[in-house]
C-alpha cells in the first residue's frame, strides 16, 4: 500500500476514533444527573424548576451537565462566578431544550457582568453610520457569546411569575438563531410548516404591536413590538413564567411555541 494511502486511512482511523470517543462523552454526560448539593442549588435560584414534570427532571440534569461542560461561563469586571450562577444560567438554557433534540450548538462562551453593562450599537441610514452606547441587562451574538447581568439574571429566575427572564430571553435568541437567522422563525418541528408558524406569529405580533402603540397594557412585554425576533424572545418568557394567560389570550401562537420547544407548561403544577 503506497505511503500516502496508509497515511489517509490512519487519519481517516483516527478522525473516526475521536468522533466516536465525543459522542461516547455526550450520551454518557446526558445521563449523568446532579448531585443533592448541585439540584438544591439549581431549585433555590431558578424556582420555576420546581414546576417541571418528573419525566423531565432528569434529561434536564444531563443537559445541564452536558451544557456545562462545553460552554465557559465567565466573569467580568471582578465577578466570581460561583456554582449558583454557572447551574442557575445552565439551567435556565436548557429549559428550553429539555425536551427537544435542539441544541446550542455554536455556544461555547457566556460573559456574565455584576449588572447591566454598556454595548454599543450601529446603525446605519444610507451612508451614514450611527454608534451610540446602550446600557443592557442580556446580548446574544450569533454563535455566540451570550452577554448577561447576574443582578437581572438572578431577579428574573426569582420571580417566576413576573413574566420577564432575562436568561430564557436570551437563550430564546440562540434557538431562534439554530435556523441561521434570528429572525423569529426558529427550526421549526417536522409537523409545523412554516405557512401556519408565519400566520400565526405576525398575527399576534401585529395586534400586539397595535396594543403597544395605542398605550395598552400587554401580557407581553411591549419591548417585543420592536422587531420579531424581541417578539418571540418575550412570547418565550411568558410561556414558561405565565403559560395559562398566554394560553388563555394567544392560544394559537401558544400551541406554536408548545409544539415547537415540545413543552406545555400551562400543565405543569
Amino acid at each position: 500500500m503506497p505511503i500516502l494511502l496508509t497515511f489517509m486511512v490512519l487519519a481517516a482511523c483516527a478522525l473516526s476514533y475521536r468522533i466516536w470517543q465525543k459522542q461516547k462523552l455526550r450520551q454518557r454526560l446526558l445521563k449523568a444527573s446532579l448531585s443533592d448539593s448541585e439540584r438544591n442549588i439549581v431549585v433555590e435560584q431558578v424556582p420555576l424548576i420546581r414546576r417541571l414534570p418528573p419525566e423531565l427532571t432528569a434529561k434536564l440534569e444531563g443537559k445541564i451537565r452536558l451544557f456545562l461542560h462545553q460552554v465557559d461561563i465567565s466573569g467580568c469586571n471582578g465577578l466570581e462566578v460561583t456554582d449558583g450562577i454557572r447551574l442557575s444560567i445552565a439551567a435556565q438554557a436548557c429549559l428550553l431544550i429539555v425536551n427537544s433534540d435542539d441544541w446550542y450548538k455554536n455556544l461555547r462562551t457566556i460573559l456574565v457582568y455584576p449588572s447591566a453593562f454598556k454595548s454599543i450599537t450601529t446603525t446605519h441610514d444610507g451612508f451614514v453610520v450611527q454608534q451610540k452606547e446602550v446600557i443592557r441587562y442580556g446580548e446574544s451574538w450569533s454563535r455566540g457569546p451570550v452577554i448577561l447581568s447576574w443582578e437581572h439574571s438572578q431577579r428574573g429566575a426569582e420571580n417566576e411569575y413576573d413574566g420577564h427572564n432575562v436568561v430564557l430571553h436570551e437563550f430564546a435568541h440562540q434557538l431562534d438563531d439554530l435556523s441561521g437567522n434570528t429572525n423569529g422563525v426558529p427550526l421549526l418541528k417536522k409537523n409545523q410548516s412554516f405557512a401556519q408558524w408565519e400566520r400565526v406569529f405576525l398575527t399576534s405580533y401585529e395586534r400586539h404591536l397595535q396594543n403597544v402603540e395605542q398605550g395598552r397594557k400587554t401580557l407581553l412585554d411591549a419591548y417585543g413590538a420592536e422587531n420579531h425576533q424581541e417578539f418571540f424572545a418575550v412570547a418565550v418568557e411568558v410561556f414558561f413564567e405565565k403559560p395559562a394567560q398566554l394560553q388563555k389570550d394567544e392560544p394559537e401562537f401558544y400551541a406554536q411555541i408548545a409544539e415547537l420547544l415540545k413543552l406545555n407548561p400551562a400543565q405543569w403544577s
